[in-house]
């Protein structure tokens, strides 16, 4: 019953924002447009950016069930664009009405947990220790979490297909690179073949 109340409180959400900016929903507006009281929101949620959250990391889960290991690593990414790009007038708006850190915050744990789980596939094999796979996990992650923002910040124009083949470009063997560099215990070598 939880889950489909909370459901419920996105899609009000949701719909109110197709007709007025966030900053301007209050939850009197989601618990009428769901029916029920504002103490049954306040069961579910702290406030309107909790119910946001929510709704961010529930798509997220979504789009990267299944999709956090080197070979699919790329479709879970571009499964995030697509799922922004379905929630365009969500996004657009939350993006408008909060500060580029709360999006960031937004955005952060779903491409950590793509990032992590590709990172840890990754070093199976080696000795690595955790403070170094996730220096490197936190270094995809802000390199991720950026491109993703400008892209929203630009509205969404270029498509997402192109923008993550590119990525895959410039991540491809480098993660591994970088975990037999830390396995050594000594800084990475950089050269002119890189």
């Amino acid at each position: 019953m939880s889950q489909t109340t909370k459901r419920a409180l996105e899609a009000s959400l949701k719909n109110l924002l197709l007709q007025k900016p966030l900053n301007k929903i209050t939850i009197s507006d989601i618990a009428e447009d769901c029916g029920i009281s504002r103490m049954t929101f306040y069961y579910h949620f702290k406030d309107i950016y909790d119910l946001v959250e929510w709704s961010c990391a529930e798509d997220a889960a979504r789009a990267l069930e299944g999709k956090k290991t080197y070979a699919t690593w790329q479709e879970g990414f571009l499964n995030i664009f697509h799922a922004v790009q379905a929630n365009r007038p969500f996004i657009m708006n939350v993006y408008h009405a909060v500060s580029r850190e709360r999006i960031e915050g937004y955005l952060s744990p779903l491409i950590r947990r793509l990032i992590l789980g590709v990172v840890e596939e990754k070093s199976a094999e080696t000795v690595v220790g955790e403070a170094d796979k996730r220096a490197i996990a936190c270094f995809y992650e802000y390199a991720f979490v950026g491109i993703m923002l400008d892209w929203i910040g630009g509205g969404m124009k270029e498509d997402p297909e192109v923008i993550v083949e590119r990525v895959s470009i410039i991540v491809h063997g480098n993660i591994s690179r970088a975990l037999e560099g830390f396995r050594r215990g000594k800084p990475l070598q950089t050269g002119t073949d890189d």
